[in-house]
């Protein structure tokens, strides 16, 4: 497994290097790692165990199993799936999208401005379809959006789908990502057999 590994002020990121770029995040705060919907490798573990003791493992998304199970288990740690609340965590939970199929949560970091999101926003080509872009909607949810998201002003990006965004760029991806979502439908229809191609019939 080919992995894009990227270190920052929160913690780590890596984006498996595939076709949908699934990405996982271990952040750490006040001594403590929290690893949000990981893919485990042994060597992005190892370098994650230098940023703190491992505090639990989140699941953001039903379908994100990825690795969240077997990781907590062998951690010794919570699981938190879709949680409503984090006990004794910097992170407020963001309710996102609920519906039959399609159940997800996001994740605000106040003290330091972050935001989390698995699936609804991602900056891998599905979602940027090309261009100038670097993140865009959930071809999905492209004609409704939803929008408890549209408030926040990030300062970091973090997805799970593709690369990390940092600075003011985050904020101006995370907005023009909506402005664009309706008006890139012509465009996403257009790259709809790559995308099917490339997903086989899920995301995750």
């Amino acid at each position: 497994m080919k992995l894009r590994v990227s270190e920052h002020e929160l913690g780590l990121s890596w984006v498996v290097e595939e076709p949908l770029q699934r990405a996982s995040h271990a952040l750490a705060a006040d001594g403590r790692v929290w690893f949000i919907d990981p893919v485990a490798d042994d060597a992005v573990l190892a370098r994650a165990a230098e940023l703190g003791e491992p505090a639990g493992v989140i699941r953001l998304l039903d379908r994100h199993g990825r690795d969240c199970d077997s990781l907590a288990a062998s951690l010794g740690v919570p699981l938190y799936s879709l949680p409503d609340a984090i006990p004794d965590s910097p992170f407020e939970v963001v309710r996102l999208l609920h519906v039959p199929g399609w159940h997800e949560q996001a994740l605000w970091w106040p003290e330091r401005r972050a935001l989390v999101v698995a699936e609804v926003v991602g900056s891998s080509s599905h979602y940027t379809l090309g261009g100038d872009r670097t993140a865009g909607i959930h071809p999905m949810v492209r004609l409704l959006p939803p929008g408890s998201l549209r408030r926040y002003q990030p300062e970091h990006l973090l997805l799970g789908h593709g690369d990390p965004l940092h600075g003011p760029e985050a904020t101006t991806a995370l907005h023009e990502a909506y402005a664009r979502s309706r008006s890139d439908l012509p465009r996403m229809l257009l790259a709809a057999p790559a995308l099917l191609g490339a997903a086989k019939g899920r995301w995750g």
